[in-house]
């Protein structure tokens, strides 16, 4: 079954073109599938029957596994039984009859804008790390964008004089605005410390935005690490998150009277009923 799952992901990448990070997630769900049947004695998919799919799902609710992981688990063998109907490989898309449990949606949290203020003004010195981090955060906050974005940015993805970011996700091209504040702390970065940052190779390493002390791209590790520190300096007792400041940002615009699908677009949302959260969210933090 691995080999078929690995063929699945490829075609997802190469035919869909989804991120590493989703690619990454369909493979540890029907991986966690395969090792479940391998203790079952089934290797192939060809033996793999309807009563086995049901089976697995009542294993991972037996043993605790969240509604929103049995339904991303679901969606996950929904996908690759179509992909295998599709090849010849199966003759039933057997996943077809399995039903997702329903899933409490969670109001995200969010920080107030004293809150944000207080991180925005930890990073405040003129050291070259100070510098980046402050412009980081203040893109951040300013546009609302996920982290695997911020970190994958190239100089070429910011024009400082309209004011906007070119971001894509999975293959998808989405321009953010950024306002004056956000455009500052940029300008700032690029004249006086990235190129301090990466040494005589002014590009830097494929042409990164930002870069970590060594002048490689930043990590998504590595920028966590530095949110987690200046929450700490500015007294944010909540379990902070780079996702938390995008919730922020939506639930701040939406609170302000921003259109639904405005903010949507903005925030590259899927689906607008997650938008729809960040109102009740706005709402219930007051």
């Amino acid at each position: 079954m691995e080999s078929e799952i690995n063929a699945f992901i490829a075609y997802l990448q190469n035919r869909k073109g989804i991120s590493e990070n989703t690619a990454q997630s369909y493979r540890r769900d029907l991986m966690r599938l395969n090792h479940y049947l391998e203790k079952q004695g089934i290797g192939e998919v060809k033996r793999i029957t309807a009563t086995h799919l049901n089976s697995y799902i009542l294993y991972l609710e037996k043993n605790q596994f969240s509604a929103a992981t049995i339904s991303r688990a679901i969606s996950s063998l929904k996908a690759f039984y179509r992909y295998l109907y599709r090849e010849g490989i199966v003759r039933e898309e057997l996943a077809e009859m399995l039903r997702a449990p329903r899933v409490e949606r969670k109001l995200p949290e969010i920080l107030t804008p004293a809150q944000i203020d207080k991180l925005l003004a930890q990073p405040a010195g003129d050291t070259p790390g100070q510098i980046r981090d402050r412009a980081m955060l203040e893109l951040l906050c300013a546009t609302g964008i996920r982290v695997t974005e911020l970190v994958s940015l190239k100089v070429q993805d910011i024009n400082l004089q309209m004011g906007y970011v070119v971001c894509a996700d999975a293959g998808r091209e989405r321009v953010v605005p950024f306002g004056e504040r956000a455009g500052s702390a940029l300008a700032r970065y690029l004249e006086t410390a990235r190129e301090a940052m990466t040494g005589q190779d002014a590009q830097g390493r494929e042409n990164a935005l930002f870069v970590n002390r060594s002048g490689a791209p930043m990590s998504r590790q590595g920028f966590w690490k530095l949110l987690k520190r200046y929450a700490l300096r500015a007294g944010i007792e909540a379990d902070i998150t780079p996702n938390i400041l995008r919730h922020s940002l939506a639930a701040s615009l939406i609170e302000n009277g921003a259109d639904l699908k405005r903010v949507q677009k903005l925030l590259g949302h899927a689906d607008l009923t997650t938008t729809q959260l960040y109102a009740a969210a706005g709402h219930n933090d007051r």
